[in-house]
């Protein structure tokens, strides 16, 4: 559905976009996650027409976009902070594209009446936007998108602005819509756990490059650099001797998967693999902080030697500040990185 061949954007001297190849599937949702100045932003607004390239081409649908205008390349847009008209009621926002394409009044009607239902928010037509909770105007924001049936729907921080239960609870609700209605999407987000929880596909940028591309369970389970692994969050990385199975590390020899690059690399424990243990079985640790986490607690490790440690511990069973630990590490949460 979507393919960028090449694409490069500069700003002065800035490169914000860098030669960037990247391809959507039809029905497929694809997010982009970077730091900011990464140039998630500057690639949709690229793929809308509302950026020029250096060099590169846009494709959709197998068709070239250059020197196609936003309002004829068949996309729509849902921005952060909504950009709902504040003169037109419920109806008339969603209304707005299909009026724009001259589309008969009843038809009109329908497709709004369709809409509102599948958005849950049924005979909200006369309502005003002014009186709409967040939540209420991201779903109108969403429906007018929806109202020309685009062929690529694109979310800019669709979810930015509203508290994290609804943020969790929306999140849920449009990948099912999504689903069902067989849209294909392209979202840019800062927040993973938005990002991970939508996706078909994740794309981390950094620096205008794309630093990996995959399913949300690959780049969480084997990040492709140790700029990824640190974006999402993962600090336990140290430089490695691989020899083996097993590798020289600060924590002193720990399993790598069978079949691991020899030599030195960067590797990344997992706070997953990351086991507590009798103090006399593992590397001796004090507990130096402990955060809740939800479903587990984050336990920060002093270790004996070596930089710190965090590890994933039940709820139940966590140490608490200040005592004696082992720490014993899993093969299976053991990464070894490419590159930084």
């Amino acid at each position: 559905m979507l393919q960028l061949d090449g694409v490069t954007v500069r700003f002065g001297q800035r490169t914000a976009l860098d030669a960037v190849e990247l391809t959507v599937g039809a029905h497929e949702t694809v997010c982009v996650l970077g730091p900011s100045g990464s140039g998630k932003s500057t690639l949709l607004r690229v793929v809308a027409g509302l950026q020029p390239t250096a060099a590169g081409r846009v494709l959709l649908d197998g068709a070239e976009q250059t020197g196609v205008p936003v309002h004829r390349r068949g996309v729509g847009l849902m921005f952060q902070d909504h950009q709902l008209f504040p003169q037109r009621d419920v109806g008339g926002n969603v209304a707005f594209g299909l009026r724009m394409r001259s589309v008969p009044r009843p038809e009109r009607d329908r497709r709004v009446t369709e809409l509102l239902d599948l958005v849950g928010l049924p005979g909200a037509q006369r309502r005003a936007v002014a009186a709409l909770s967040g939540g209420e105007q991201q779903r109108v924001a969403l429906a007018r998108a929806l109202a020309p049936q685009p062929k690529l729907l694109m979310l800019d921080e669709p979810l930015g602005q509203l508290d994290r239960s609804l943020r969790e609870r929306l999140v849920v609700e449009l990948r099912e819509l999504f689903g069902r209605l067989g849209t294909t999407v392209l979202a840019v987000t800062h927040d993973q756990g938005e990002a991970f929880a939508l996706a078909d596909r994740v794309v981390v940028m950094r620096d205008g490059r794309i630093a990996q591309v995959g399913t949300p369970l690959e780049v969480w389970q084997r990040p492709a650099s140790e700029f990824v692994a640190r974006f999402l969050g993962f600090d336990n990385v140290v430089t490695a001797t691989v020899a083996g199975e097993a590798a020289d590390t600060p924590w002193g020899k720990i399993p790598v998967p069978g079949g691991s690059p020899q030599g030195e690399s960067r590797l990344l424990v997992r706070p997953a693999g990351v086991r507590l243990v009798p103090q006399d079985e593992g590397v001796r640790c004090t507990v130096r902080a402990r955060t809740f986490r939800g479903n587990h607690v984050a336990v920060l490790l002093d270790p004996e030697h070596g930089p710190q440690l965090e590890a994933e511990c039940p709820l139940l069973t966590a140490p608490g500040v200040g005592e004696t630990v082992g720490a014993a590490f899993d093969a299976a949460d053991v990464v070894l990185l490419a590159g930084a």
